[in-house]
Parts: structure tokens; sequence; C-alpha cells
């Protein structure tokens, strides 16, 4: 949870606030649009919340395996970019990366580093799962 909400983070703050890119929704004005990246803001946040009071949850109980918490870092991480670059910006058509401009790039970096991020939370996953296997009381 808490990488699904930092990546809605990042694409939020870097591309629809400081480049301005697009909103979370553009098919309609631009008021909708900004009213979109505020829920969309808001959502993010009480993700993240959520995530830590999880993970609080976790450290309390003498239950974090820090391999297991970066696996999931990242597969939320890059769950949430493939996610949007393909369901958002391809299948509902919510909004593209960018207008006025060759959009091919800018999908196939998105969804390709979304993949990569995503296939590293699953290598860190399977380590740290394999490592729980050899050291758990038989």
């Amino acid at each position: 949870m808490i990488g699904a909400a930092v990546m809605a983070a990042v694409d939020e703050i870097v591309f629809h606030q400081i480049l301005g890119w697009h909103h979370f929704y553009d098919r309609s004005t631009p008021a909708v649009g900004l009213l979109s990246d505020g829920l969309l803001h808001t959502a993010e946040l009480l993700a993240l919340v959520l995530g830590f009071v999880l993970y609080a949850d976790l450290r309390r109980r003498d239950a974090l395996s820090t391999g297991h918490a970066w696996a999931g870092l990242l597969l939320g991480a890059g769950g949430f970019q493939l996610f949007d670059g393909v369901v958002d910006h391809k299948l509902l058509r919510v909004h593209q990366i960018r207008y006025g401009v060759e959009i091919a790039p800018y999908d196939w970096a998105w969804n390709v580093s979304g993949a990569v991020v995503l296939l590293v939370g699953c290598g860190l996953a399977v380590r740290a799962r394999r490592r729980t296997t050899r050291t758990a009381p038989r």
C-alpha cells in the first residue's frame, strides 16, 4: 500500500503539478481536471497513512520482515505505475502522459519502468520468502 501511494504521489506531484503534463481526468474542463487531481491526492494520502499504520502494527507485533517490506514497497509502486499506464492511459483513456507530442516513447518509458520496478519487487519477494522459509522452525 505504501508503494502504490508513493508512486501515486510521485505521479501527481511531478507530472500533474510540476510539469503540468496532465490531470488525473482530462476528458472534461480544467476545473474538473484539478478536482480529479485533488481526489487522487486525497486517496494517495489516505493510502499512505493506512499503509504506515499497518507497517507500525507489524513492527509493534515484532512481525516485520525487512525483505518483505522492501518487496512490498516495490510491488506496490510498480503495480500502480503499470495499472496507470495500461488501464488509465490506454483502456479508460482518462488521461495520457503528455499531450502535443509523439506519445509512444512516453508510454514505453512509463510502462517499461513500471514493469522493471514490479519485477525487482517480485525478485525481492521470492528472496525474502526463501530466507524466511530457511530460518523458520520446523
